[in-house]
């Protein structure tokens, strides 16, 4: 009888550990990254920003840039610039407040739903013609009210296409200064 207990419990809790397992996502599936750019195609020679917009899974948050500890992982977004090309310093949107269970003394600075990282790129006068692409690695540790998954980096392509000579405007909704 005890030993058919014993069995039950630990089918109990195996079930149980399933379950949560079940519920908890990869780490890799909470945010999903797109890049565009500022201008579509673009002139050699040009300035130009690239969008990464951070698309946040509901329930889930990424720390912010600026962390409110120093323990905490925060958002980076870095750059493998190809010939032609020069990137500046990625802008950070400044993050929210939160508070969370865990977090009871002190709100989090975090990024929810919807974020944009800009990079931006000088396209050399001898940058090569046509479609370019720049590869980015985007880093964040997602975490829920309840649990924080491990952190992780995401390939993102940037895709640049370069004219001879003329730019045009695209994606205006996530450049409102160009």
């Amino acid at each position: 009888m005890k030993s058919a207990c014993t069995v039950m419990i630990l089918a109990a809790s195996f079930a149980l550990a399933a379950a949560l397992s079940a519920q908890i996502p990869n780490a890799r599936d909470v945010v999903r990254p797109s890049a565009f750019p500022s201008f579509e195609p673009v002139a050699r020679g040009k300035q130009m920003e690239i969008a990464v917009v951070m698309r946040i899974r509901d329930g889930y948050h990424v720390n912010a840039r600026e962390t409110t500890f120093d323990y905490l992982i925060p958002t980076d977004l870095k750059a493998e610039v190809p010939a032609g090309f020069k990137a500046g310093a990625v802008s950070y949107p400044k993050g929210t407040l939160h508070k969370f269970n865990f977090t009871k003394d002190k709100p989090l600075n975090v990024y929810t739903d919807t974020v944009v990282l800009r990079l931006p790129v000088t396209v050399d006068a001898n940058a090569p013609l046509g479609e370019q692409h720049m590869a980015l690695k985007l880093h964040y540790q997602a975490c829920s009210t309840d649990v924080c998954l491990p952190p992780v980096t995401l390939p993102v392509d940037a895709v640049i296409h370069v004219s001879a000579e003329e730019s045009h405007l695209s994606h205006a909704e996530l450049f409102p200064k160009q």
